[in-house]
């Protein structure tokens, strides 16, 4: 297979190699490469094409009048790109997304993609399952950044993951790209960390961090 990333795509999941190639050869799209910073696409853009990456990261940055920047998410190989604004009634781009590296992106017109789906039940499911995961996902992001205070932020991520894993022990990226994902500075979250850590609510090593009171944590996200 030429793209190998694209069975791990979720939207050609339980598709067969064989039958995810002739669907492709029957549908146009096209390889688009891009550098580093370079925009893919731009907020309030006509939304008429989606992306799967197959190389490297794209972010979603969302600027405000005041100037002010919120980094909304960021995507990896096999991910979809410009799925959800496609479909929408805006037909516009809600944000500028950004290469945080180069980049190889495969891309489809909106009226291409809507064939592929048609062609075959299996990825017009996973694309509906994948867009309703998109959209809880923003909008557990959007009560993320209601929060004001990092350690609420920090807590409010850890609380999440652990509602979603049902495990104490949270696996957690580098504080760097921690840091990029609740919208803060990496000093400010390290000091935050260390606070929680000496108030005996969480204990952290390496990428890992326990939940020692989950209550205490709760308690932070009432202030």
């Amino acid at each position: 297979m030429m793209y190998p990333i694209l069975s791990h795509c979720i939207l050609f999941k339980d598709v067969p190699l064989v039958e995810l190639e002739e669907r492709l050869e029957e549908i146009p799209h096209h390889l688009q490469q891009y550098k580093k910073n370079e925009t893919v696409f731009y907020s309030l853009e006509d939304a008429n094409r989606i992306g799967i990456l197959l190389s490297g990261r794209v972010q979603s940055q969302k600027t405000f009048p005041n100037g002010s920047q919120i980094n909304v998410t960021v995507r990896h190989p096999g991910e979809m790109i410009g799925h959800g604004a496609a479909f929408s009634y805006s037909r516009k781009y809600p944000c500028d997304v950004i290469a945080l590296e180069e980049c190889s992106i495969m891309v489809f017109k909106r009226e291409d993609m809507l064939l592929l789906m048609q062609k075959d039940i299996r990825i017009l499911e996973n694309f509906t399952k994948e867009l309703a995961s998109s959209t809880f996902m923003l909008q557990q992001r959007l009560e993320l950044l209601s929060y004001n205070g990092i350690a609420q932020k920090a807590a409010f991520y850890l609380l999440t993951k652990q509602r979603e894993q049902n495990i104490n022990k949270i696996t957690i990226p580098s504080m760097t790209k921690w840091a990029m994902i609740l919208n803060v500075s990496r000093p400010s979250l390290h000091r935050e960390i260390k606070r929680l850590e000496n108030e005996h609510l969480i204990r952290s090593h390496d990428h890992v961090i326990a939940i020692l009171d989950k209550e205490g944590l709760q308690d932070i996200l009432s202030k």
